[in-house]
């Protein structure tokens, strides 16, 4: 069964990681959270647009996947399994922000 997030503060303790985006996907470990641990959820926020897609080490982002909008963000749940996260440009090239989440 899959988590649901409802709403509500966020909480963030740990360092996250940044996705330098460009033509060519590219991708990063998804940071842990603060016990060590994979989080459930992480936030992912865009300096310019940009796709992103969650998997394993060999994940590759195209223009089909997730969108994410200048100075926007979403929250994506963390499936077993998932390991990276991959972005890649829209038009111009710009860094993607992955931080995880501690209360939900």
């Amino acid at each position: 069964m899959s988590q649901i997030y409802n709403g509500g503060f966020i909480t963030v303790t740990a360092a996250g990681g940044t996705i330098v985006t460009g033509a060519a996907s590219a991708r990063i470990a998804i940071p842990v959270a603060s016990d060590g641990n994979r989080p459930r959820f992480i936030r992912v926020s865009g300096i310019n647009a940009c796709y992103v897609r969650i998997g394993d080490s060999s994940v590759v982002a195209t223009n089909g996947d997730t969108l994410i909008q200048p100075a926007d963000a979403v929250l994506m749940h963390v499936p077993n399994g998932v390991t990276h996260i991959a972005a890649i440009q829209d038009t111009a090239a710009g860094r993607v922000n992955v931080v995880p989440l501690e209360n939900i």
